[in-house]
């Protein structure tokens, strides 16, 4: 079966996905648009869909294991990077990242928001060339591939706004410094685009050929998570309104056509549980194992291939050395015991979604065979994390939710990442249902997920905010959502790890609900201002 694959082909239109260099700063145009012509460009379908090939490519850095998956897990309470000997220590970064200490010229920063500033403006100066370069050509579906494209762009700065806030917001190949948007105007511009493609252009459904393509339901998740966080997201930080100790309701909020943003995000998630094209899958593990492109949940997701620089590595992050015959995984990752702990194991019956954690005796992934730590004894994973800085190789338990690919090619397994499914949606209406006022329907849309086959929860008797937010862990565990979740309760900087872990994260000022632009952004378009609190190039 074909599979649509984020790996341009080399030629005319090929090129085109290569002229970016990844590591562009805010200009977006490190190419001269005098190299685009409709002379060598989009001759035929096969090219345009090859170019277009390219701006999906950037998806590929926002998933597991890539320095924004990295950044969003490790700065909650999910999961933690001990030092495990002589592995591991990478000159801090990982403690910098998780106990939050950074700073605009810290080594987490380097390593990790720089590229998050950087690889979406990368897809974004794609996005651009490529909507430039279609202007006066003809080719087949051109509006629903244009619309395809706005939305793809407009993911990009729905990822910049959530680390950032507000950033620069370019739409041409002009080479030119730009000062930044305000978040409410990034807000604003995701939105419109959104809603354009959504009704302009996307298709409902896509044939099983495409599979991974942006639909109109993937506009919608996108929204209804927008909505949902427009209590933070439409606001430049804790100083502009974002509060770090209290929930950030959606209510109040006005967007597109001044509704309030919890309605709309209502709205939203109930034109995706009301699709036919979506439903719960039938199973919980189908979600994530390495067939997952069948499940009916998937709403907008990353591309994966068992094939050579095209698969999923993110086991090799997680499993230990000896765990993954015939390869040597990197024993790293590691799920904070008070988030394990946090699942009900004892109810009648117990909730099975955490049996994607790894903890106690294990066995090899692939054959199941008993495995030894690297002294001979069996690996024994342990719940708790002695110490950031210094802990064993069997040290914690690990989320081992996207399972080996059992046709794997080497590392490269082929499941897919989703950003969106339908069980999330799930839990935004649930939400913004009991922000309106409606716990009893809230109620009933929780208990669905945990009816689930595979899931098999006891009920839940009744809804809270705070049984939200477990809910919310419970389904989303290692899917990137903790970070956004955390600050919209207000528990974000706050957080502080559990008490088992020595030298792990305390409390930290309540502007670290945004990232620090990159002083190497700064220094490279003196037009930006730097996120408050975090030094003297403060935005007014």
């Amino acid at each position: 079966m074909k599979r649509f694959l984020v790996k341009a082909s080399i030629g005319a239109a090929g090129v085109l996905a290569l002229l970016v260099p990844l590591q562009g700063c805010t200009d977006l145009a490190e190419t001269p648009p005098s190299l685009i012509s409709t002379s060598n460009f989009f001759t035929n379908e096969a090219e345009v869909l090859a170019a277009l090939a390219g701006v999906y490519a950037q998806l590929r850095t926002t998933a597991p294991e890539g320095p924004l998956y990295d950044a969003i897990e490790m700065t909650t309470d999910e999961m933690v990077e001990p030092i495990r000997g002589p592995d591991w220590n990478d000159n801090g970064q990982w403690i910098d990242l998780h106990n939050m200490t950074w700073t605009p010229t810290s080594i987490a920063t380097s390593n990790f928001f720089n590229p998050i500033w950087n690889n979406p403006y990368a897809g974004i100066a794609r996005a651009n060339l490529f909507l430039s370069a279609v202007q006066n050509t003809t080719f087949a579906n051109k509006a629903s591939i244009i619309a395809e494209v706005r939305a793809l762009r407009a993911f990009y700065y729905y990822l910049l706004m959530d680390f950032f806030g507000g950033v620069p917001i370019v739409t041409t190949t002009e080479v030119a410094k730009h000062p930044r948007n305000t978040r409410r105007e990034v807000f604003d511009f995701v939105e419109k685009e959104l809603i354009a493609a959504r009704d302009s252009g996307l298709p409902a459904t896509r044939p099983v050929e495409d599979n991974g393509r942006l639909t109109q339901g993937g506009a919608d998740a996108i929204l209804a998570n927008m909505y949902l966080n427009a209590g933070v997201f439409t606001k430049d930080g804790a100083a502009g309104g974002i509060s770090a100790t209290t929930y950030n309701s959606c209510a109040g909020v006005l967007v597109s056509g001044g509704v309030d943003a919890c309605l709309a995000a209502d709205s939203a998630a109930t034109r995706l549980l009301n699709s036919p094209y979506y439903r719960l899958a039938d199973s919980f593990p189908q979600n994530f194992r390495a067939d997952n492109y069948k499940s009916p949940e998937n709403i907008f997701v990353v591309k994966f291939i068992a094939a050579d620089g095209l698969g999923l590595d993110y086991a090799m992050a997680i499993l230990h050395y000896n765990q993954y015959a015939p390869l040597t995984p990197w024993n790293g990752f590691a799920v904070q015991a008070q988030t394990y702990r946090a699942f009900d194991s004892t109810g009648t019956p117990p909730d099975k979604r955490r049996n994607v954690i790894l903890v106690g005796q294990q066995r090899d992934v692939l054959t199941g065979a008993l495995v030894n730590d690297r002294s001979g004894s069996p690996l024994i994973f342990t719940v708790t994390i002695d110490s950031i800085r210094k802990a064993t190789e069997a040290t914690g338990a690990r989320v081992y939710k996207w399972p080996v690919d059992p046709n794997h090619v080497s590392w490269n397994s082929g499941n897919d990442f989703a950003w969106f499914r339908l069980g999330e949606m799930y839990l935004i209406k649930a939400e913004v249902e009991n922000e309106l006022g409606n716990p009893a329907t809230a109620l009933q849309l929780l208990n669905a997920l945990r009816a689930r086959r595979d899931t098999v929860a006891a009920p839940l008797p009744a809804v809270s905010r705070p049984v939200i937010l477990r809910e919310r862990l419970f389904e989303l565990l290692g899917e990137g959502k903790r970070r956004q979740d955390l600050i919209r309760f207000g528990q974000y900087t706050g957080r502080v790890d559990d008490p088992s872990l020595v030298g792990g994260k305390t409390a930290r000022p309540d502007y670290y609900v945004l990232m620090p632009v990159p002083q190497s952004q700064i220094d490279a378009n003196p037009r930006l201002c730097q996120n408050p609190g975090y030094g003297t190039a403060a935005c007014p």
